[in-house]
């Protein structure tokens, strides 16, 4: 009888984790969905503004941590030093990236993965001008 009364104590609080680890599931596959949809959305609109800099190789760069470096894309065979310094100033020319200066070093940070990875939301806001299946979730900036 003993044993029947500790399982039954403990169902409660086992239903409970149940559900928690249920809703961490959920919500984390619903942030790599809202990771790969920007992910998608910044490769349409670097292809629609710079579609001389555009690889995939490139925009995948940018997601692989939410700033970016002149290394990175030399390190990545993306381009050589003086190159990607262009690619990236090109790419905070037209929003996708902010430069950061950093002691002596420069940093080019990814503003909209930032805050995708930072908020309790899956939200992001898009692009102005580039119309994707997501669109009427997200807004437009």
């Amino acid at each position: 009888m003993l044993e029947v009364t500790t399982k039954q104590a403990w169902e409660p609080w086992v239903e409970f984790v149940i559900e928690g680890v249920e809703e961490t599931c959920l919500w984390t596959t619903e942030k790599i969905k809202s990771i790969r949809e920007l992910m998608q959305h910044t490769s349409l609109f670097i292809q629609k503004k710079l579609p001389r800099i555009y690889s995939w190789e490139l925009n995948e760069l940018l997601f692989k941590q939410p700033y970016c470096r002149i290394g990175n894309l030399v390190d990545a065979g993306i381009a050589k030093r003086q190159t990607a310094s262009v690619y990236l100033k090109q790419l905070c020319d037209i929003g996708v990236l902010k430069e950061s200066k950093s002691g002596r070093e420069t940093l080019f940070v990814h503003p909209k993965y930032i805050d995708l990875l930072t908020v309790e939301e899956n939200i992001y806001v898009y692009y102005a001008g580039i119309e994707t299946e997501t669109a009427s979730v997200h807004t437009a900036a």
